[in-house]
C-alpha cells in the first residue's frame, strides 16, 4: 500500500468555477519533491493542507475536514476504460493517488500513516461540483460520478508531516461502526434516509455531514412527536 504520487495544483482560469476571479486549482500534477502537510484551518479561511497546493473557492472546498483528497489508481483505471481515454495521476484533482487501498470504501475515522510522520483521518467522500464536471469535460458527469459512487476520500490532518511520491501507507486504526465514505456520500446526496445511520461515526464525520445528520434526526423526531 503506497502513495503513487503527491499531486499539487496551481491557479488556472476556468469558466466552470465559482472560485475567486474565475480560477481553480483542480488541475493537479505530481510533485517532484517532498510536500509538507498540515491542518489548513477552518473552512472559509483555510485552503489545502498541502504546501504548494491551491484551493481557490474557499466557500466550498478546503479547510480542516477537507485538508487532503485521495483517490485510488485502481478506480482511475476503471474510469479510463469507461471513458476511453487516459487519466494520469491527479486527473480527478486528488492530492494523493494511491495503490493498494480501497479509498472509496475507507471507514469514516479510519487513520493512515503516510511516510514517517503524517497521520490522516478519513472524514467524508467527495461530492462532485460543476468545476469538477467542467474539468472532466464529460456530458452528465455529476450524475454519472454520483451514480458510480466511487468518491475517493477526504481527510483531516491528525499529525502533520512531509510526504513524497512513493511513500508507504499504513492503516493505523479502523473503527467498528461500518460507515464508509461511500455510505456517507449516499447519505448526503441520493439516500438521505441513511443520515441517522451515519451518526454512528460521531465526531469523525465531516462537520457539515454531522450537522446535516443531526438536523435530519431532529426533524424526524419532531414529526413523530
Amino acid at each position: 500500500m503506497k502513495v503513487l504520487t503527491v499531486n499539487l495544483g496551481r491557479p488556472t482560469p476556468s469558466p466552470h468555477t465559482d472560485g475567486a476571479d474565475g480560477l481553480t486549482g483542480i488541475a493537479k500534477h505530481p510533485s517532484d519533491g517532498p510536500v509538507r502537510v498540515a491542518d489548513p484551518g477552518p473552512k472559509g479561511t483555510g485552503g489545502s493542507g498541502l504546501s504548494g497546493d491551491t484551493v481557490c473557492d474557499l466557500r466550498h472546498h478546503g479547510g480542516s475536514d477537507q485538508a487532503v483528497y485521495a483517490y485510488a489508481r485502481e478506480e482511475l483505471d476503471v474510469w479510463e476504460k469507461q471513458l476511453g481515454r487516459p487519466l494520469p495521476n491527479g486527473s480527478f484533482g486528488e492530492n494523493l493517488t494511491t495503490l493498494g487501498l480501497t479509498v472509496s470504501h475507507a471507514l469514516i475515522g479510519e487513520r493512515w500513516r503516510i511516510g514517517d510522520e503524517l497521520v490522516l483521518e478519513v472524514t467524508s467522500g467527495r461530492i462532485p461540483c460543476r468545476t469538477f464536471a467542467g474539468h472532466m469535460g464529460e456530458r452528465g458527469w455529476v450524475k454519472r460520478f454520483t451514480r458510480e459512487g466511487a468518491t475517493g476520500a477526504y481527510f483531516r490532518v491528525i499529525e502533520p508531516g512531509a510526504i513524497r511520491s512513493g511513500d508507504p501507507v499504513e492503516v493505523l486504526s479502523v473503527p467498528g461502526h461500518g460507515i464508509t465514505t461511500a455510505m456517507e456520500f449516499r447519505a448526503t446526496t441520493t439516500e438521505r434516509e441513511l443520515l441517522p445511520r451515519v451518526l454512528d461515526a460521531g465526531d469523525a464525520l465531516h462537520a457539515e455531514t454531522l450537522h446535516a445528520a443531526r438536523a435530519y434526526v431532529a426533524k424526524l423526531n419532531a414529526a413523530a412527536s
